[in-house]
């Protein structure tokens, strides 16, 4: 028993001190999740917009510095900063992206290529939420961005009518008229009506309708839908009622021919909080996720959104004047509270506050690509996923698990995530798989040539050979052979694969947002390290697709998103594999 402890703890590294478990060039970590108590987090302020450091970009530019608001403060000895708590996974992360940095040199957005360090950053969780895509735009959503004091960014893949879209219509109509009003009283009060700030409104998208697609420029630059289209082709109120509340609209598109849309998915509030869901401002009743964060990953997204959508406008907030009015703004919009929005609920809702205080985090980029890098002939080897943050983030989280992998992806047609699953189980992790069967079927065959049941199927004829060699070693151990003990102690891990299905089968009474299809891209590895975001672990989101996701390492995040996400699960899952099954 002792030597295959002491196998083990040679094979990863580890070391064993007082009571915790370290390896060669890192800190003393304990095992314990209790153990974070011993680092005490303070933030000095919250990002605000009206006291941004600035540096100029350009001519007529000014955009705020990024520059780290959290002190770290600890007894005897400690980490410089809560980012030495990522150290085990960030290094070699890094390093691989400095090798292939060349690779990434037209990325978009590339500014992080030189730097990957400038994507590690802090964040505090305020929230975690599971619903419907009309569900989180309602009872979330939606009212932040009546709260909006200053800007409201919101970044979306598909645009398409359906319940969200007109509850979104809804909300800056009656915004609109809100402000309206209160620019006429403040007016009838001798105050001056040009002092009210604007509301500054940018709305992002890729994806409408297929011909809107095929016709789409190729320019980086995208294309800014003039205002006379948004009530007749976006769904949106007319540009007079909006001009009439100061509210500064700009709707803006990107996609790159043959299959590259904008598929991250972010509201950021005032530059102060901001969401990620995994939800479009689209009508399907899907399963789906969003986090709620604020900290120092607002000012991480606000650099990728500029990178990505404003990279020829510079920020666009205004002189320093404009600032200097964020009083007037609280005290004039403190009213939007009253505006009425009705909720639309799902079955599946569950809401999480969260207080797991500053957290380690990484935003996670992957730049889109046009070279879908197909390889259809048999003796072509299997194409290497481009090197983006998110992709070598996931390979590596993969790579370094030690005991359990949650994956949770609405389809899984990535060689590269399979084979990395694979050769995890062959270590003994264990490894949960949550997707969704015959989920936009044609799209998997299109970008992937195959499709999820399909690789599903190969990948559970693969382990099965696994399981089968490891049953004839064993027996063959049993004559007396020689046994290699660090292979005895790598038994194969176990495997549990299912497919989401709705609470209720039957069609004809099933609630209206009752989800249909699991639409949430989850991985939590050994319990502490999360990613979320809108990255699938399809072949498009890994080869052709712009994504955005989100590392947060903490083992009560872990928790508190796992525990949801299994509350939620519990009427809705087939399991087509369990390996622990007789």
């Amino acid at each position: 028993m002792f030597m295959v402890i002491n196998l083990m703890m040679h094979r990863y590294g580890l070391h064993y001190a007082d009571g915790a478990f370290t390896t060669p060039g890192t800190m003393l970590q304990r095992m314990d999740p209790s153990a974070s108590s011993h680092w005490r987090v303070r933030a000095r302020d919250k990002p605000a917009i009206n006291n941004a450091t600035t540096t100029s970009t350009g001519p007529g530019t000014l955009r705020p510095r990024i520059e780290s608001n959290v002190d770290v403060q600890s007894p005897g000895v400690a980490p410089s900063s809560p980012m030495d708590l990522l150290s085990d996974f960030k290094e070699k992360w890094k390093a691989t992206l400095k090798e292939r940095s060349a690779e990434q040199a037209d990325d978009l957005p590339n500014y992080h290529v030189s730097d990957p360090e400038s994507l590690v950053c802090t964040s505090r969780p305020e929230s975690f939420e599971i619903g419907t895509g009309a569900s989180i735009y309602t009872r979330t959503l939606l009212p932040a961005i009546l709260e909006a004091e200053r800007e409201v960014i919101l970044v979306t893949c598909f645009w398409a009518p359906s319940s969200t879209l007109s509850a979104l219509n809804e909300i800056l109509t009656k915004l609109a008229e809100h402000r309206r009003e209160e620019i006429r009283n403040e007016s009838a009060a001798g105050s001056d009506a040009h002092l009210f700030p604007p509301l500054r409104i940018r709305i992002c998208f890729s994806s409408r309708s297929p011909f809107q697609k095929l016709f789409h420029t190729s320019s980086r630059a995208g294309y800014v839908y003039p205002p006379s289209q948004w009530p007749t082709k976006l769904g949106l109120p007319a540009p007079e009622l909006l001009e009439a509340g100061r509210i500064d609209l700009q709707v803006k598109t990107l996609f790159f021919l043959p299959f590259s849309v904008m598929h991250p998915k972010f509201l950021i509030i005032d530059r102060r909080r901001a969401f990620m869901p995994s939800c479009n401002v689209s009508w399907e009743p899907w399963l789906e996720g969003c986090v709620q964060i604020t900290g120092d990953a607002v000012s991480r997204l606000m650099q990728f959104y500029w990178g990505v959508w404003e990279q020829d406008t510079g920020d666009g907030m205004g002189d320093r004047s404009d600032f200097e009015q964020r009083d007037s703004i609280t005290r004039i919009t403190s009213g939007t509270g009253r505006i009425g929005l009705t909720s639309i609920e799902s079955p599946a809702t569950l809401f999480k506050r969260l207080d797991v205080g500053m957290t380690p985090t990484i935003l996670l980029p992957s730049s889109h690509h046009r070279n879908p890098q197909f390889r259809p002939f048999p003796w072509q080897s299997t194409a290497t996923p481009p090197a983006t943050p998110l992709n070598c983030a996931i390979l590596h989280l993969l790579d370094i698990a030690q005991s359990t992998i949650y994956l949770q992806t609405p389809n899984l047609t990535s060689s590269a995530v399979i084979d990395a699953l694979l050769e995890a189980l062959q270590r003994g992790i264990n490894v949960t798989i949550v997707t969704s069967k015959a989920m936009m079927v044609l799209e998997q065959i299109i970008t992937a040539g195959t499709t999820t049941s399909m690789c599903l199927n190969s990948f559970i004829r693969r382990y099965r050979q696994r399981q089968a060699r490891i049953s004839k070693a064993e027996a063959g151990g049993d004559s007396g052979s020689t046994v290699d003990l660090e292979a005895q102690y790598s038994r194969l891990g176990k495997l549990k694969i299912s497919y989401f299905h709705p609470a209720t089968r039957d069609s004809a009474t099933r609630p209206l947002e009752e989800p249909v299809q699991s639409h949430l891209k989850l991985t939590i590895v050994d319990g502490q390290y999360t990613v979320l975001g809108s990255g699938n672990m399809d072949r498009a989101s890994w080869f052709t697709s712009q994504e955005l996701g989100i590392l947060f390492q903490s083992r009560e995040f872990a928790s508190s998103v796992g525990e949801s996400v299994a509350e939620v699960l519990s009427d809705r899952l087939d399991t087509i594999l369990d390996s622990e099954a007789r």
